[in-house]
C-alpha cells in the first residue's frame, strides 16, 4: 500500500482492505492433524554428540540440601558441575559444600570457587584452564611499557 493510500485509509477517505490480500486462499480451517509438536532432531543429535565427547557441564541451583543428590549424580557420571548456592540459606549452603568436598575427595575430583557461593566441581579427567589476567600480561601483547 502506498503512502498516499495509507494516509487516505487513516483519514477514512478510502476503504482499508489491505489485510485481505495477506490471507492464504488455500488455508482450510479445521485441518489440524492433532499431532503434537515434534522437536527438531538436530537438537537431540547435538546433545548426543556432546554426551559422546564428554562436553557436557551441569549447572545446579539447589533450593535446599535435598537437591545435593542431583549434584552427586551428575558428578558421579563424570559431568563437571557448577553449583550456584546463592539462593540457599547459609547453613544449607555449608552442608552442600561439605557434601561436595566429600564427593570430590571420594571420586578424586577437584573443587574451585568461581565467585561468592558459586563453585565448579570437576572430575579427575578434566583439566581446568585458568584465564588469569596477570598471566596474560607477561607475554608482551598490549604491553605498553
Amino acid at each position: 500500500m502506498g503512502s498516499v493510500r495509507k494516509a487516505s485509509a487513516w483519514l477514512g477517505l478510502v476503504d482499508d482492505n489491505d489485510d485481505e490480500r495477506y490471507y492464504d486462499d488455500d488455508y482450510a480451517e479445521g485441518t489440524d492433524s492433532g499431532d503434537a509438536w515434534v522437536t527438531d532432531p538436530r537438537v537431540r543429535v547435538a546433545a548426543d554428540t556432546a554426551q559422546e565427547k564428554g562436553r557436557r557441564i551441569g549447572t545446579v541451583t539447589p533450593d535446599g540440601f535435598r537437591d545435593a543428590r542431583v549434584i552427586g549424580e551428575l558428578f558421579r557420571d563424570g559431568v563437571p558441575v557448577i553449583m550456584n548456592l546463592t539462593a540457599m540459606e547459609a547453613g544449607d549452603a555449608k552442608r552442600v559444600v561439605d557434601f561436595a568436598a566429600g564427593l570430590i575427595f571420594g571420586l578424586r575430583g577437584s573443587i574451585e570457587r568461581v565467585s561468592t557461593r558459586v563453585f565448579l566441581l570437576t572430575p579427575a579427567d578434566t583439566e581446568i584452564v585458568n584465564g588469569d589476567p596477570a598471566a596474560r600480561r607477561t607475554d608482551g601483547f598490549f604491553n605498553q611499557s
